[in-house]
């Protein structure tokens, strides 16, 4: 699966040669065009990585990047034509991870893209997906927050990419039962309850207990 990279940035001149760009050199490639929603294009696309202007219409590069934050750990690099201390500073403390002027140098965005994404995704795993801080692997059977891990079974690890496809919406335990059982595992209502449990404990040991919440006679929210 291949790296998924987000352009924000309102000039069509620029933001079509960046797309080219990473396309060029194998990235799947997403850009906002319509500024009116962005953060919910990114919640709803998880990107691995994003490529931020600061000067938007509707909400600025800044206000974006404070909004990403609340729901994604995923690395953020502002290309921008403001250059001063103020605005780098602004980007680091807001959680950008790197700051590069335009009119930018390609090798050195290629760069720095590809040495954020292999800190971001370890072992080189092509998929990673991320919600609230947390980190899920699917590719090892893990997942991870603020430095620490855990392990997940096969079973809880498909429960999770589910819940995580279908972040801020309740997801019914049918839907749950029956997503598991296209994908060949053999789980009825009683063993998703013991599932839910154990990544409950182990997203508490984490420090994380109320990631997964109950919806009374409806299902569970992330």
């Amino acid at each position: 699966m291949k790296y998924r990279i987000m352009v924000i940035e309102d000039d069509p001149v620029i933001r079509e040669e960046l797309c080219i760009l990473l396309k060029g050199n194998g990235y799947e490639v997403g850009a906002v065009t319509d500024f009116t929603d962005t953060l919910e294009q990114i919640r709803e696309w998880q990107p691995h990585l994003l490529l931020l202007d600061i000067n938007l219409p509707g909400e600025d590069g800044f206000r974006i990047c404070s909004g990403i934050r609340t729901f994604s750990a995923a690395p953020i690099i502002f290309v921008t034509s403001r250059n001063t201390d103020m605005d780098e500073l602004n980007s680091i403390m807001l959680g950008g991870d790197a700051f590069i002027t335009k009119p930018y140098n390609v090798a050195i965005l290629l760069a720095r893209i590809a040495s954020l994404l292999k800190r971001a995704c370890p072992s080189g795993e092509a998929e990673v997906l991320e919600h609230r801080g947390l980190c899920l692997y699917p590719e090892s059977g893990r997942m991870a927050f603020e430095g620490k891990q855990a392990e997940l079974t096969k079973n809880e690890m498909k429960i999770l990419i589910f819940l995580f496809r279908h972040a801020g919406s309740i997801c019914p335990r049918a839907d749950i039962v029956e997503y598991l059982w296209d994908n060949r595992l053999y789980v009825d209502d009683n063993a998703l309850s013991v599932n839910i449990s154990r990544i409950r404990e182990k997203l508490a040991e984490l420090g994380l207990p109320d990631f997964i919440r109950t919806k009374h006679r409806q299902g569970y929210l992330i």
